[in-house]
């Protein structure tokens, strides 16, 4: 098993680990929130280091990543375990799968990166269930991941700790970070989990010099009134800057929570438009069919920039990061530093 990194050990055996903002104190035998980091004899161990549930080649478009590296494609790779219990969880059957009944293959990280390489990958993605209980392993990889010129994008709920996030800022280069209300009493009751870590976390990814993006899965009766979305566009544009997408996507019932309806589309519409007026530059919607709430178009004289159909894109007046029109700059990663 591959020692943990981010823990103390404590003299009563006990082991408190630093990697999320749960600090959970486990005790010998015992796993942490998340179900993947366990203590042995006062030793922490990642034990799904290497390991990993899901693989695939995916448009950076399906992350959802609009404004790093558009247009290409990104190794994504989940493993199991999660650090929120969210009753709506969409990948549950592997953020819920166990140690002992996941199936579970190795994929030491050399390996990782010349698949990546090898795929036509301009990144590689840690997503599918919550990146920060992975650690170690998305930490080594991604390392070696930057020497051969790939990004590197957390896909992440943004529970993580400030001094995690500090030891990967050197390899990590941009943070997909939900946001998924604006309202700690929705965090306690839906996630298990508070609302202001993962606001601070955002900060300090920023700070950090990575990229963000925000997703808020918009549920109706829960996250979904607009004072509280309009609070939380009006701290994005303060804290993160208003050229930071936020895209407000539809949920649809799965897993705990079946019990409430699918977003209107009407509702995200309304969304965008107020995004618009509090001055968000970039504001998409997702998983509902509005193709023009897709598309980046210029803030400044609305030139289609980037067109957008599924998780296909087309450039169309974006000369490298220029508006071909006004030659308005447009904040888009388009190579890997």
């Amino acid at each position: 098993m591959h020692e943990a990194r981010q823990y103390r050990k404590n003299d009563d055996g006990s082991v408190t680990c630093s990697l999320c903002n749960h600090r959970c104190t486990i005790k010998d035998g015992k796993h942490g929130i998340c179900g993947v980091r366990g203590n042995s004899h006062g030793t922490l161990f990642a034990e799904t280091y290497g390991r990993i549930s899901a693989e695939a080649i995916d448009p950076i478009e399906k992350k959802p990543l609009f404004h790093y590296l558009p247009g290409t494609l990104s190794y994504s790779l989940g493993g199991i375990g999660c650090n929120f219990h969210c009753e709506h969880c969409q990948n549950w059957h592997i953020s819920r799968a166990t140690l002992a009944g996941a199936r579970l293959r190795d994929l030491p990280p050399e390996e990782g990166v010349r698949r990546a390489v090898a795929g036509g990958c301009a990144s590689i993605s840690w997503t599918y269930n919550e990146p920060t209980i992975w650690h170690e392993y998305a930490l080594d990889m991604g390392t070696l991941a930057k020497k051969r010129g790939l990004g590197t994008i957390y896909v992440t709920n943004g529970y993580i700790t400030d001094e995690a996030l500090k030891e990967l800022a050197p390899m990590l280069g941009a943070f997909r970070v939900d946001i998924k209300s604006f309202s700690d009493d929705f965090y306690k009751k839906v996630c298990r989990a508070r609302l202001q870590p993962v606001l601070d976390s955002a900060v300090l990814a920023r700070e950090l010099g990575m990229h963000i993006e925000t997703v808020t899965l918009v549920i109706p009766g829960l996250n979904d009134s607009m004072d509280e979305i309009s609070a939380l566009i009006r701290w994005v544009i303060e804290y993160l800057g208003p050229a930071t997408p936020m895209h407000f996507s539809a949920f649809h019932p799965d897993y705990k929570m079946t019990d409430r309806p699918a977003t209107p589309p009407a509702v995200l519409e309304k969304i965008y438009k107020r995004a618009k007026e509090l001055g968000l530059r970039y504001p998409y919607t997702g998983n509902v069919w509005i193709p023009q709430y897709e598309n980046t178009y210029c803030p400044s004289c609305g030139s289609t920039l980037i067109e957008r159909r599924g998780f296909a894109s087309r450039f169309v007046d974006l000369d490298g990061q220029q508006c071909r029109k006004c030659g308005e700059t447009i904040e888009v990663v388009r190579h890997v530093p």
